[in-house]
């Protein structure tokens, strides 16, 4: 016979199982979410290339494909969605829409989690080579020139008229399990004069 005490033990291991359980759920939803995401993305992409505009990735998507970033010593292969909103960021990289666009001169701000599609970022190495692909199917290298931890509220990007400067930005520090920190990791990168093979 058991005692309520074994009783309640028993009934606390099935509860704090369940939310374990759940927890991991939880978890591995926003990874599957994140793949899943970038393989519709490369669909409409591909159909984006093609000629197609402004497309869904898929009907209820409030942002499309503006550029893919590569990153060939990282193996990294990412479409970049239109807009840096909670959204958006769930599905994959995005574009900061008040910076330079994606391949024009100015500075183009691309964001993402530090935890799926931007977590990368903490192993990019001086003179990195990193490739945006635009709509018009042509591409443009940038190398990474400058890493550094900034302050989300004090320091602000370097932003540029001429030239093309590349701004990626992620939270930081990269391991943390609390969000929102006050603290971002910033990555910039300088356009390349020589065409991209």
């Amino acid at each position: 016979m058991r005692t309520p005490l074994a009783v309640f033990f028993n009934r606390l291991l099935v509860c704090l199982l369940a939310v374990g359980f759940w927890q991991i759920g939880e978890g591995l939803w926003i990874y599957a979410k994140a793949g899943l995401a970038q393989l519709l993305l490369q669909r409409a992409w591909s159909r984006t290339l093609a000629g197609e505009t402004g497309l869904k990735p898929w009907p209820w998507a409030d942002t499309w494909p503006v550029a893919r970033l590569t990153v060939p010593a990282l193996g990294v292969d990412q479409i970049v969605l239109n807009g840096a909103y909670g959204r958006t960021l769930a599905f994959g990289p995005g574009y900061v829409e008040s910076s330079a666009q994606p391949g024009e001169n100015g500075t183009t701000i691309l964001t993402g989690h530090r935890d799926t599609h931007f977590s990368f970022l903490k192993d990019l190495q001086a003179a990195d080579r990193l490739i945006l692909q635009f709509a018009d199917g042509t591409h443009k290298g940038y190398r990474v020139r400058d890493r550094r931890i900034v302050h989300a509220t004090r320091d602000s990007i370097p932003l540029r008229d001429e030239g093309r400067q590349l701004a990626l930005m992620t939270c930081y520090p990269f391991a943390s399990p609390m969000s929102g920190t006050q603290w971002r990791y910033l990555v910039m990168a300088e356009g390349e004069s020589e065409p991209v093979n």
